[in-house]
């Protein structure tokens, strides 16, 4: 027959559980409503997204090449020419050279 102490024992291992277990359940809410708040951030956009206006260049259509026929008479695309800025910082090293006790013997061809 269970005392007045297992029953006060019982009744607190209950409660116990019980706070756990609402606090689980309060820490599960939170995280969905977090995840619904953010999935919902993401979906957001403030202004429309900008639409540049098209130019002459892209309605252009090259010739199309037949066989044996002419050649296309659009003129090919010119390759990229670098900024004289930015040739003179291609050939400086991005890094400073290692110290001379971090650099290794030269390996030997066997």
């Amino acid at each position: 027959m269970p005392g007045p102490d297992d029953k006060r024992r019982l009744k607190l291992d209950l409660t116990i559980a019980g706070s756990l277990f609402a606090a689980g359940v309060v820490v599960s809410v939170m995280s969905l409503a977090q995840i619904r708040a953010e999935s919902r951030m993401e979906l957001a956009q403030g202004t429309q997204p900008l639409q540049g206006t098209p130019s002459d260049e892209q309605s252009k259509v090259p010739a199309e090449a037949k066989p044996g026929g002419d050649r296309p008479t659009t003129p090919a695309p010119e390759p990229a020419r670098p900024d004289p800025q930015t040739q003179g910082a291609a050939t400086k090293p991005a890094l400073p050279p290692a110290p001379a006790e971090k650099i290794a013997p030269p390996i030997e061809k066997k």
